[in-house]
């Protein structure tokens, strides 16, 4: 079966996504919305770079409803709860990578399960952290172990390797000041997902958290001037910056999810670094046996092949995309990654023929 797909917003992820969809043997790209005015019109393959392909990008969400399509692939920078209730109750379920991980102890769904209903359609959040690596990976490690005290995921990650520099600057707040850096609204944004993400897997791990989780913010600064895309770091300003989320049992901490963002490795402060294992994810089980593993291959090789093409964006958008046929199978309501089956990705299309 084919199923046809809209993508909404162009950024890294959806840019990945498209490339993703139209390289999918299930899939059928139909339709495109763009946040910029300056895109309106224009064909998608402009806007990844191919030749024209035939479908037209558009800044019209009424354009988007109304577009024959089983599933959407909603990837903006920040969610919009209405958008995304509009387009399920349009009949298009939604797959995205900015929300909606494991809502249902977090937020009020009632609204969402209601375009639901309405439009016979399904609603997925996923991604790759969180996503993959705080619930398939971990969940998966956890069945080779028993007795289980903590459960632990790490990501390690060269931020000059994102080639959003505004954001870096503007929103990570990288190059301020730690007493701005503190007031950096990505905490409070990610923490949504990573804390979704905890709950999913102490859910099923049968962990009783306490009501309150505990969010932890380290910062370290520059100790020499630091070369970057989003310009010259000086010494005192942010370079480096850990963000951690645990889920808590009588106060003490079982599940625990981190990021670890820095401007490279030399003239950080000390203790600050990828160490020889180089960027990469970890996740680690204590159990009887201890489980762990390190995964490499979401991360560039270089800064200059990163902002060329950033493996920890397009393994985003994979994620998104390798899912779309079982959401599209799995019948309507808000469906998290314990209500479908094994998800996997598809042979190149050359071994297809």
């Amino acid at each position: 079966m084919t199923y046809r797909v809209i993508q909404w917003a162009t950024g890294g992820v959806g840019k990945a996504a498209i490339e993703a969809v139209l390289d999918h043997p299930q899939l059928e790209l139909v339709g495109c919305w763009v946040h910029s005015e300056a895109k309106h019109g224009m064909d998608v393959g402009e806007i990844i770079g191919t030749g024209p392909m035939g479908v037209v990008a558009t800044s019209n969400k009424a354009d988007i409803l109304a577009l024959d399509a089983d599933c959407v692939v909603y990837t903006p920078l920040f969610p919009n709860e209405q958008e995304v209730i509009d387009l399920l109750s349009s009949g298009k379920s939604v797959v995205t990578s900015v929300g909606w991980v494991y809502p249902f102890d977090a937020l009020d769904t009632q609204p969402l399960d209601a375009a639901c209903k309405t439009g016979n359609s399904a609603l997925h959040g996923t991604g790759i952290h969180p996503g993959g690596m705080t619930e398939r990976f971990p969940l998966t490690l956890s069945a080779l172990t028993r007795g289980i005290t903590h459960v632990r995921i790490d990501e390690y990650s060269d931020i000059r390797t994102y080639g959003a520099p505004d954001v870096v600057r503007d929103m990570m707040l990288f190059g301020h000041t730690p007493e701005a850096a503190r007031q950096s609204p990505m905490v409070k944004f990610m923490g949504t997902g990573f804390m979704q993400s905890i709950d999913m897997v102490a859910h099923e791990l049968g962990f009783k958290l306490d009501a309150d989780k505990r969010t932890i913010h380290d910062i370290s600064v520059a100790t020499a001037a630091i070369d970057s895309p989003i310009g010259i770091i000086e010494p005192g300003q942010v370079a480096g910056q850990k963000f951690t989320w645990e889920g808590l049992v009588n106060g003490e901490a079982v599940i625990s999810a981190s990021v670890c963002w820095l401007m490279g490795e030399e003239h950080l402060e000390e203790g600050w670094g990828f160490g020889p294992e180089g960027p990469r994810y970890e996740i680690a089980i204590q159990g009887d046996p201890d489980m762990s593993m390190t995964v490499h291959g979401c991360h560039p090789a270089s800064v200059e092949a990163g902002l060329l093409r950033n493996e920890g964006v397009v393994v985003t958008a994979l994620h998104c995309v390798s899912a779309i046929p079982y959401v599209c199978a799995a019948g309507p309501g808000i469906k998290s990654y314990l209500d479908l089956p094994l998800i996997s990705g598809r042979a190149a299309p050359h071994f297809q023929e």
